[in-house]
C-alpha cells in the first residue's frame, strides 16, 4: 500500500516535469547544414506533437514541413550545462500561431530564410543559435519545432537561459503563496469547521448515551418488578 501512495505521488511530478520538458525553449549552439520542405504524412500518434498549419492555410492530414538540417553541441538540463560532445539534430520549422504552445508563432518562412542563409560547410563554419521546444524521437518521427536562430560568434559561447531561470523561480514563489494562503485559509475556515463538526458529534453521542441509560433503568425497573412477581409464585 505504501508503494501504491509513492507511486501516485510521483506519477503527476513526472508528468508536470514531462510538460515542462516539453514546452519550455530550450537553446542550442549549432551549425545549420541544410534546409529543406518535406511533405509529411501524419499518424494517429505522432499528430499531436506537431503544431497547426501555418497561418492562412488549410489544415489537411498531410502538407508540407520545412526542416532545418544542424550538426549541434549537445547539452544538459534544458541548456543549462553544455557537453563537449556534438551530434546531429533535425528541427521542424512550424508556426504555432494562438494554439498551445503560447509562443505566438508566425514566421516560419522568414525563419526558413535566416536558417537558409546561415548554412555553412567544415572549415567555415557559421554558428547560430536555435530556440526551439519539444523532443526528437526518430522511432515516431518527431523533430523539436525551431522559434528563433540568431548567428553568434562560435560554439563556445555561453548561453544563459534566462526564461527558464525566471519560470522557475516564479513557479516557486507561486508555490509556497499558494501554500501560505491554503493554510490561512484551512485556519480559519476549514478547521473550525472541522471542530464544530466534533463538538456536534459529541453532543450526539451525549445524548445517545443519556438515553441509554435512561432506557437501561427504565428495563432495570421493570426486570426487577417481575423479579418479585417470580418469587412470589
Amino acid at each position: 500500500m505504501r508503494k501504491v501512495k509513492i507511486i501516485l505521488k510521483v506519477l503527476p511530478l513526472l508528468f508536470v516535469f514531462g510538460v515542462l520538458h516539453y514546452v519550455l525553449p530550450q537553446h542550442d549552439i549549432a551549425r545549420v547544414t541544410s534546409t529543406d520542405v518535406i511533405r509529411q504524412d501524419f499518424t494517429t500518434f505522432n499528430r499531436m506533437f506537431y503544431a497547426q498549419a501555418d497561418s492562412g492555410s488549410a489544415e489537411y492530414s498531410t502538407r508540407d514541413i520545412r526542416f532545418i538540417y544542424t550538426e549541434r553541441q549537445k547539452t544538459f538540463l534544458l541548456g543549462f550545462i553544455p557537453r563537449d560532445a556534438r551530434g546531429v539534430m533535425v528541427y521542424r520549422n512550424e508556426d504555432t500561431g494562438w494554439i498551445w504552445p503560447p509562443y505566438f508563432k508566425f514566421d516560419s518562412s522568414d525563419l526558413q530564410a535566416e536558417a537558409a542563409a546561415a548554412v555553412s560547410v567544415t572549415g567555415g563554419e557559421q554558428w547560430v543559435v536555435i530556440t526551439h521546444y519539444g523532443w526528437r524521437n526518430k522511432f515516431f518521427s518527431i523533430y523539436p519545432n525551431a522559434v528563433g536562430v540568431r548567428r553568434i560568434a562560435g560554439p563556445d559561447v555561453r548561453i544563459i537561459p534566462w526564461f527558464n531561470i525566471f519560470f522557475f523561480i516564479f513557479l516557486i514563489a507561486a508555490y509556497f503563496f499558494i501554500r501560505a494562503m491554503w493554510r490561512q485559509f484551512r485556519e480559519r475556515s476549514v478547521d473550525p469547521l472541522i471542530e464544530d463538526a466534533g463538538d456536534l458529534w459529541d453532543k450526539v453521542d451525549g445524548h445517545a448515551d443519556a438515553a441509554k441509560e435512561r432506557a437501561s433503568g427504565f428495563f432495570g425497573r421493570i426486570g426487577a418488578w417481575l423479579a418479585t412477581w417470580r418469587k412470589k409464585k
